[in-house]
């Protein structure tokens, strides 16, 4: 479908970013690790939000690289972050290192070098797209790159519960876990040997004009629309984070079992990717990435407020599919479009920086909503019914929470419906590129008189 006249790599990099993802591996059998490693789930928890933590910082240094060092660069660096922080997860199982109660600690150690690997690979996509692919393919290459994320979530949602039945069983998952990682840091070290294609596919990426590093930070900082995009859609991809990470923990107290909870959140996921693909060759030749995200967040937040209903309730398993998979389908949808509208409406900001700010701002809040989820769940009793396979005394009740998510879910697709709107300053730009090259073709055709 996508057609690169200078080279493979532009496939090599598509391939590399939909297989660098471990973030995920212990949500989905939460109280397996929980009672393998003799920890809390807060503390199993922790091993989700260290990504988002890391982030924030490291997110800056991630942005600089991509536009300052390069696409290369960043994607290799991010396979060898990815492939030792799973090697040194995989100590915390070795039984004749004798770790003992330390065991845990190279669990978190090699979930923060996957964590600094993260931003790496999740800020290129808007770079790989303006770099090596023409204006009418740009947002389907940068849906297929993008849904590298969602595809690590659905790998850890289908693949964890499946190879974890029970907490035993944790060593293999790991194991499993470090292939992939092992597989991408060779293929991106010898793969990838081009920073951009010989010959530039579009006006923007053959008059590169992206302004410096900190430049262009005190331009996103004064874009008042891209302050509301970035607000508004970072605080989704901040909810999404916290659904998909608490999903298991929200489920088994209603006695819904991990096999369930890893397929719901499989559907959220395949949904997700299928919106995507479809929203992303409609933006391509509509151009309507304004009028696509408003509808796609609004809908996005009704299938919250449903999922947040039926959840409460037990014997919900149709509802719950049926919302969890509206709610992948459009809000994993809006994902590549508003990173490429981000740069739309930033041009001539960096993409790298454009889009790696955003993602920033989704990981302060996510990480605000993380604990604010939590600190708003209620211990009850034990209930036969229950999945949840916890040694303390009873259950986390997620009611308050879940509720919560969905009032702040209609919340931002309302800010964002009435408050954001924006010119295509990137999609201007080249159209005036072009009208001045065909200006010139034309009047080098006049003889001088």
């Amino acid at each position: 479908m996508l057609k690169i006249c200078s080279g493979n790599d532009g496939h090599a990099y598509l391939f590399l970013l939909s297989v660098l993802q471990l973030w995920l591996t212990f949500a989905p059998v939460a109280d397996q690790t929980a009672a393998y490693f003799h920890i809390s789930l807060e503390m199993v928890n922790w091993l989700s939000v260290v990504y988002l933590l890391i982030s924030i910082p490291f997110g800056l240094v991630a942005t600089w690289v991509l536009d300052s060092v390069g696409l290369r660069c960043a994607v290799i660096l991010s396979a060898w972050l990815n492939m030792m922080g799973s090697i040194i997860r995989m100590f915390s199982v070795l039984k004749f290192m004798s770790l003992g109660s330390q065991n845990y600690w190279y669990l978190f150690v090699g979930q923060c070098l996957c964590a600094l690997a993260q931003p790496l690979v999740i800020f290129s996509p808007t770079k790989l797209a303006a770099l090596w692919f023409p204006d009418h393919q740009r947002a389907t290459a940068n849906m297929i790159s993008s849904m590298s994320n969602p595809l690590g979530i659905l790998i850890a949602n289908v693949l964890s519960p499946a190879l974890v039945p029970e907490g035993r069983h944790i060593p293999l998952m790991l194991g499993v876990y470090a292939i992939p990682a092992l597989t991408a840091c060779v293929l991106a070290t010898v793969g990838i040997r081009e920073k951009v294609p010989p010959t530039p596919p579009s006006a923007s990426a053959t008059n590169s004009t992206s302004q410096p590093f900190f430049m262009g930070l005190k331009m996103l900082l004064r874009n008042k629309p891209y302050i509301i995009l970035a607000v508004c859609f970072g605080g989704g991809i901040g909810m999404f984070t916290c659904f998909s990470a608490l999903l298991e923990q929200i489920l088994c107290e209603k006695g819904y079992s991990n096999v369930f909870a890893g397929m719901d959140g499989a559907l959220f996921t395949v949904c997700g990717l299928l919106g995507a693909f479809l929203l992303g060759l409609y933006v391509d030749r509509t151009r309507n990435f304004i009028e696509s995200t408003k509808i796609c967040f609004c809908l996005s937040a009704l299938a919250s407020i449903v999922f947040a209903v039926a959840s409460r309730f037990r014997d919900q398993a149709v509802a719950l599919a049926i919302s969890s998979s509206i709610f992948g389908f459009f809000g994993f949808a809006m994902y590549p479009v508003a990173m490429e509208l981000a740069v739309e409406c930033s041009y001539p900001v960096g993409e790298g920086t454009s889009t790696g700010l955003i993602f920033v701002a989704s990981q302060i809040e996510g990480v605000i909503f993380m604990i604010l989820l939590q600190a708003l769940t209620v211990r009850v009793s034990k209930d036969p019914s229950s999945t949840c396979a916890l040694d303390q005394d009873g259950a986390l009740d997620w009611t308050t929470p879940v509720l919560l998510m969905a009032g702040l879910c209609s919340a931002m697709a309302c800010f964002y419906v009435i408050f954001f709107h924006t010119d295509y300053k990137r999609l201007h730009a080249e159209t005036s590129s072009s009208d001045t090259v065909k200006a010139e073709d034309t009047g080098s055709d006049v003889p001088e008189v």
